[in-house]
């Protein structure tokens, strides 16, 4: 990017795909969780503004919605913008994810457009490392069987990062659509774990993991996904797939019973698993637990829950790591999306010095007059 600062730099899928296949998806992953993991320790709410998501939701022509996911940092002088669509009928209609985003990044000194790229793989990725911190932090540290509920999309990643953290034996999953089931496999061999991968009721998966994770696109008023099952005491569940007012995936019962932690609190209660629940019942949000570990070591042996519904924190992390990753190896696009002016206090600047320019290329200096000349040098200036 030019250090003038007039540019932007875009990152498009086939860029982010390039940076993953040159750094590798471990590497990607492990710094993804590091420095995740150190945001959220370092983070504070005086200096980081999250507002919580805002957006439309709608029914019509297809059931959906597009939400801005907004974060100010006050010391980096940067705004992240992430805008997300969430379509459950894209699969199957039109061959598209379910969710479609970008995320781009502003100075607010100047106010400049300062990056954009894609946030369709950028959100899977960052869900899937928030999920393996939580888990680290407040899952048994020698858990050894996951649970998948839903098999899409985030499945993978979900996978992928608490894998780098666990040393998994099983991994149990579960869909309800049988061809995302029986493709599971195939699509999470490219992770070349060196463990047990067993399709299994619902019922008995919840029984059975040590970590769960749910991700999947039921509608609103359809939960919960099961209820009232034994599970292993000190079982932690992933609660990734509630996202959408009214739509939930657990059961009242489970989420009385647990510590709930959500990652963020008034955004959960709105979207969330803890909609369901009295304010009173909520556990601390995630930011206290990672940045008071000791106080909350204890959690590590009881049942509890994540309640994730996606932090924009998450969204600045993982863009700052991967506009590093471009510079690093040189990769996007920059180009000049705002018009900003030579004069700036005159947005038709370009139209009087593109007229000075033809009568430069058009009159020979000797052919002007004395008047005209002076109204050349005016215009220039």
């Amino acid at each position: 990017m030019e250090k003038s600062g007039r540019k932007t730099l875009v990152l498009s899928s086939s860029d982010i795909e390039e940076i993953v296949n040159d750094i590798g998806i471990d590497e990607v992953m492990d710094t993804l969780i590091d420095r995740m993991t150190l945001a959220f320790i370092k983070y504070d709410p005086a200096q980081t503004i999250i507002p919580i998501r805002s957006g439309f939701n709608y029914i019509e022509p297809n059931t959906g919605l597009i939400e801005w996911m907004p974060l100010f940092n006050k010391k980096e002088n940067q705004v992240v913008m992430k805008m997300v669509g969430y379509h459950p009928d894209n699969p199957a209609d039109f061959k598209l994810p379910t969710i479609v985003s970008t995320i781009s990044s502003y100075d607010t000194r100047t106010g400049h457009l300062v990056g954009l790229m894609d946030g369709v793989f950028l959100t899977a990725l960052r869900t899937g490392a928030a999920s393996a911190m939580a888990s680290r932090i407040l899952g048994h540290p020698e858990s050894a069987v996951l649970g998948l509920i839903g098999c899409g999309a985030q499945s993978i990643t979900q996978l992928h990062a608490i894998s780098r953290l666990f040393d998994l034996k099983k991994v149990l999953f579960y869909d309800n659509d049988p061809a995302t089931s029986d493709s599971f496999i195939e699509r999470a061999a490219m992770l070349n774990l060196k463990t047990e991968f067993i399709p299994m009721s619902i019922d008995l998966l919840v029984e059975q993991s040590d970590i769960i994770t749910t991700a999947t696109s039921l509608g609103v008023g359809e939960g919960p996904l099961f209820s009232n099952l034994n599970t292993k005491k000190h079982l932690h569940i992933n609660a990734v797939g509630s996202d959408f007012p009214g739509k939930t995936e657990l059961p009242i019962d489970l989420l009385k019973d647990s510590c709930v932690v959500p990652d963020f609190k008034e955004q959960a209660i709105k979207e969330g698993e803890c909609q369901q629940m009295d304010l009173a019942d909520i556990g601390p949000e995630f930011f206290e637990c990672i940045q008071n570990k000791e106080k909350y070591q204890a959690l590590k042996n009881q049942r509890t829950v994540f309640d994730s519904t996606g932090l924009p924190l998450e969204d600045q992390v993982v863009m700052d790591l991967f506009l590093e990753y471009a510079e690093q190896l040189g990769l996007g696009y920059s180009m000049s999306i705002e018009k900003l002016s030579k004069d700036a206090k005159s947005p038709y600047d370009f139209m009087y010095l593109n007229k000075a320019e033809s009568i430069k290329k058009e009159l020979p200096i000797d052919s002007i007059t004395p008047a005209e000349r002076q109204a050349k040098v005016r215009i220039n200036k």
